[in-house]
C-alpha cells in the first residue's frame, strides 16, 4: 500500500506543482549556490522571489 499512497501523493502534487528547468553554466551554477548560500535561500526560494518580482512589474 505505500507505493500506492506515494504515487496518489505525486499525482496530487502535479496537478498544483510545475517543475522549470535550463540549463547554464557551470561556472554560473556555482557563483549563484555560493551567493545564495551566503544569504540562506535554496533555489526555489530565489526563483519565487524573481518570479514574483517579473509577475509585479508594470509595463
Amino acid at each position: 500500500m505505500p507505493d500506492k499512497s506515494r504515487a496518489d501523493y505525486f499525482k496530487e502534487r502535479r496537478k498544483t506543482i510545475g517543475q522549470f528547468s535550463v540549463s547554464v553554466s557551470r561556472e554560473k551554477l556555482e557563483a549563484l549556490d555560493k551567493k545564495l548560500k551566503e544569504q540562506d535561500k535554496t533555489k526555489t526560494t530565489w526563483l519565487n522571489e524573481k518570479i514574483d518580482e517579473e509577475i509585479s512589474k508594470k509595463e
